[in-house]
Order: C-alpha cells, then structure tokens, then sequence
C-alpha cells in the first residue's frame, strides 16, 4: 500500500505566496483609485452631484422667449407616460476630470421624470443666425439649444438622418444626441402645435410656457419623447423616456402629444416654475399681427 503524505490545516501548499502578492497587489490598487477618487462609485457619486447641481431659469418679464434664455424642454405626459422633461444623460463614460471636470461628447438625452432645473435639465436658446442675445425668439426662426457651460460643457442638442448603424437605441427612430460643435444638424425651430395656426403665428414672438411643436431643420422631424419606451436600467438616474426626433401624425394629420413640449421659465415673481396645468387655446397665445415685434 503507497505511502499518502497528509498535510495540517495551517501547512501552505501550491502557488502561495504569488497568491497572497497578488491578493496585495489588488488590496493596494483599490485603495489607491479609492484615495484618487477613480472607483466606479465614487464616479458615480461625483457625476450625480454636479450633473443634479441647481440652476437658475431664466425669469421672464414680458411673457416671451429671448435668446441666451435658460429652459427646461417639458412634456406634459401622455396615456402611458408621465411629465418628463429633457435631461443629460451622461454615465462615467462621458465623465473627464482634464483639464477641468465635466462631460465630453457624444452624450446622449433622455426623458427624466424628476423637471427639477439642474444641470442636467437646462438648455439655453442660442442664436445661429447672429441674432442679438435678449432678442426674441420668433416662430420658425432656426436657434440652438446648448447644454449650460462649465461641467456641461455647453454641447449642442444634435440629431440627423437616421441610418443602420446610426439610430435611437430602443425605438431605432432618429437619434438625438449632445455634441460640441454646432452645425446644422443643431438647428431646430418652434411652430405653433395647432397645424391650422402656424400660417398665422410665423414671425410672431414665441410665448413662454406655452405648448409648442419643436421641429428639427435638416429632417424636419418633430422632437419627441417615447413613452412606451422605457429605457429600463440604461440610465445612471433610473428609469428614464427614450427622446427621438420623430413626427407622431394621428388620424387628422396632426402632431400627438409626444411632440407637444413647453419652454418653462420660472414666474417673475420667483415662485418657482409656472404652473404647467393651466389652460392653452389659440387666443391665450395670440399676438399682436403688425409686423415683427423681434426686440420689443
């Protein structure tokens, strides 16, 4: 009968001591991303406090839209989806910390429920055809909506021709995305949500939080929110609206409420936010028709 050597509980056997090296060696890398604040985590916790940092809207005074006007792009909801409004969605990937923190582009968008002003929720108007800061927005004039400077580094809402490999995640309708540069894939204008207006409002001064329609200029496609696409654990914020470019037509060949959005301001008397449940109709909006009041 061979001979069995048998050990003791506290005898070390095998690759040992490379293991207990490398047990150190992770111990000690852990605990320097810990000390450089590099674990996913801690980047986790480091982009949620800047991207949800406060932030002023603009207050409007004469019930208009200005250029350099900060915003929030708010949906009052749908049958299957609740008010959201268009926020940043960026993860640790877009997060940089040279030369300064903040995001980088491409960054994606989203429909969060929380339409708390922060970073992540406001946009400033942004003039692209040289229109003075604090002029008025006018219907189907073409403007920018950028991203506030500093952490949000001022990107540009962007959206183009949809393709294979190029298309909203979930829907696969045309992408909306952030990036730095604006072009003309940046240019958007607002028209009026009643179709049988627009003739009539064309040139006039857009209304503060008022329902609109916002409308891309390359493809001419409809800003949208995805109700019934929830982008489930996608999103570093929690369940959030898919947003698209995309003209949702019902029976009467009219826009659908997914389409519907108001620019809100605060009120001046600096409540907070307007009250988004008052009511619309076309004489709540009009203006006056002599000429362009741009300015006034």
């Amino acid at each position: 009968m061979a001979q069995r050597t048998v050990f003791s509980s506290n005898v070390k056997v095998g690759n040992w001591n490379e293991e207990l090296l490398r047990q150190e060696e992770s111990k000690k890398a852990y605990l320097d991303k810990k000390e450089r604040g590099q674990l996913v985590t801690q980047k986790i916790d480091f982009l949620k406090q800047n991207m949800l940092g406060p932030v002023n809207l603009s207050i409007t005074t004469d019930g208009r839209l200005h250029f350099g006007d900060v915003v929030m792009l708010v949906n009052m909801g749908g049958e299957n989806r609740e008010c959201s409004a268009v926020s940043i969605n960026a993860d640790v990937n877009n997060l940089i910390r040279i030369p300064s923190p903040g995001i980088q582009s491409p960054c994606g968008v989203s429909a969060g429920r929380g339409i708390l002003p922060c970073r992540r929720t406001a946009f400033i108007i942004t003039s692209v055809d040289r229109s003075p800061e604090g002029s008025t927005l006018l219907y189907e004039q073409s403007f920018a909506l950028t991203t506030t400077s500093g952490f949000a580094r001022g990107l540009y809402l962007t959206s183009d021709i949809k393709s294979f490999g190029k298309c909203a995640l979930i829907s696969r309708l045309q992408e909306v995305t952030l990036v730095e540069e604006g072009s003309f894939l940046s240019w958007w204008k607002i028209v009026h949500f009643d179709p049988q207006e627009r003739l009539e409002y064309e040139g006039q001064p857009v209304p503060a939080d008022v329902k609109v329609v916002i409308i891309h200029c390359k493809t001419n496609q409809a800003l949208a929110v995805m109700g019934d696409h929830i982008r489930l654990g996608m999103t570093t914020y929690g369940k959030e609206y898919e947003v698209t470019a995309h003209t949702f037509l019902d029976s009467h060949k009219v826009e659908e409420d997914k389409n519907h959005w108001i620019l809100c301001n605060p009120d001046p008397a600096g409540a907070g936010l307007v009250p988004l449940d008052h009511p619309e109709s076309a004489d709540d909006n009009k203006e006056p028709t002599q000429g362009n009041t741009d300015g006034i």
